[in-house]
């Protein structure tokens, strides 16, 4: 893994602290070792911690069954605080690591047409690994949808 591809873009990410994983379970250890990988992907200068964080971070909320609980507009007005904390940070990517933190943070981007992009941790990963494919760079901005494409 090599943060690399990044150095001359300085595209700047943030990390949404899923809650099971981080609040309820292994705390702020996990998270550490969350922004550990985080910072060797996309360069320690390029990551913007969001405030408050770790096992302090707000709830996308998302989780817990809400995503499929058929209240959008409820889910959505939960996550204002959580769209704000992403925005407060200016990256243009809020990087998340569990699947219903991905569904949401995306909703919550889409429907008020916010400004970042929404990846999955294992997204940047295989793009450091020059690894990822040309069919799973579909949540990946214009600035990043060509970076490390071999043969491209």
């Amino acid at each position: 893994m090599t943060p690399d591809w990044n150095k001359d873009l300085g595209v700047k990410f943030t990390v949404q602290d899923p809650c099971q994983l981080v609040r309820k379970s292994f705390g702020d250890p996990v998270a550490e070792d969350l922004r550990y990988v985080v910072k060797s992907v996309v360069g320690e200068k390029n990551f913007i911690d969001m405030s408050p964080n770790r096992s302090n971070n707000y709830c996308c909320g998302g989780g817990g069954g809400f995503l499929q609980s058929g209240y959008p507009e409820e889910r959505r007005k939960y996550g204002e605080a959580k769209a704000n904390q992403i925005l407060a940070t200016g990256a243009g990517y809020c990087i998340t690591p569990c699947h219903n933190c991905h569904a949401q943070v995306h909703d919550l981007s889409e429907i008020r047409e916010h400004p970042w992009q929404t990846v999955h941790l294992w997204t940047l990963i295989c793009l450091s690994l020059g690894v990822l494919g040309e069919n799973e760079r579909e949540y990946l901005g214009e600035d990043l949808k060509n970076v490390a494409m071999y043969g491209a």
